[in-house]
């Protein structure tokens, strides 16, 4: 079983001589790289050029071309698009066998004084003690409120899934709170579109229906720590064509609105003999 160090060594890239980036992966058992994880080091070698130092990321968009495997380094390269006073741009690709796994364009900005300030409230949920844990390791604790069932095809609810997410024992420096948080924002927005559909659950999903995610985009707001509980509030907007589309805001336990996510995601029925 993976840990917490683990997943933190992968987060940890190693600099080459031609000023390239390598990465190394956890092996959650599926034979690929948890999207999640992808998104994470992106979000991380983003902010690594010596331009863009002393600015954070604002936000990051990521486009899923082809699967990664566990069992080879990652190979990253990062541009620098843009290095301004106050904002500053990159391109990451993730790649292996000399062939594009990801690409993410990632905005870092130098934050301004308030002019104006506002935000959405949480909904009104019950907090996590309220609800049985399961996450899939001890490193991550997961709870869904109304201890709602994403892998029962038959269980039927609205387009909504609110998750509490917590890495107990995270350092809680904001790169790895921004990469945990990019970490966990994966998975959840394809279960969310399957709930108001009976015969369909995430249980089903690489068995005899076809998901995949297409698109990512997180954009942080407020500084906020991974290791603390966060409150993940899914809502799928549409889901058609073989398509389906969300979003996500994340709030802290005291109800203070620190990021938002969107995700594009394939869910069809596997045509026979194709590859996605």
């Amino acid at each position: 079983m993976t840990t917490l160090e683990d997943l933190l060594a992968a987060l940890e890239l190693d600099l080459r001589d031609d000023g390239s980036l390598q990465g190394s992966s956890i092996d959650e058992g599926h034979g690929v790289v948890f999207g999640g994880q992808l998104l994470a080091q992106s979000l991380l070698a983003g902010a690594t050029p010596t331009e863009v130092a002393g600015k954070e990321p604002l936000s990051i968009h990521l486009v899923f071309a082809r699967a990664a495997r566990p069992d080879a380094p990652l190979d990253i390269d990062v541009d620098v698009v843009h290095a301004g006073r106050g904002f500053a741009t990159t391109s990451v690709t993730i790649g292996q066998g000399g062939r594009p796994c990801t690409r993410a364009t990632v905005m870092l900005h130098a934050p301004d004084a308030d002019l104006i300030r506002h935000a959405d409230p949480a909904p009104p949920v019950d907090g996590p003690d309220r609800w049985r844990a399961v996450g899939p390791a001890p490193w991550w604790d997961l709870r869904y409120v109304d201890d709602v069932d994403l892998s029962d095809p038959d269980l039927v609810g609205p387009a909504e899934l609110a998750v509490w997410s917590r890495f107990p024992g995270a350092p809680a420096d904001g790169p790895t709170s921004r990469a945990l948080l990019a970490y966990a924002s994966d998975g959840f927005l394809i279960g969310t579109a399957m709930r108001p559909h009976p015969g369909v659950g995430q249980a089903l999903a690489h068995v005899s229906i076809a998901t995949t995610v297409l698109s990512h985009t997180l954009t942080f707001h407020e500084p906020f720590d991974a290791s603390d509980w966060l409150l993940l509030a899914h809502h799928s907007t549409c889901a058609g064509r073989g398509r389906s589309a969300g979003r996500a805001d994340v709030f802290t336990e005291d109800g203070r609105l620190v990021a938002s996510y969107s995700q594009e995601s394939m869910i069809r029925a596997p045509a026979e003999g194709s590859r996605s």
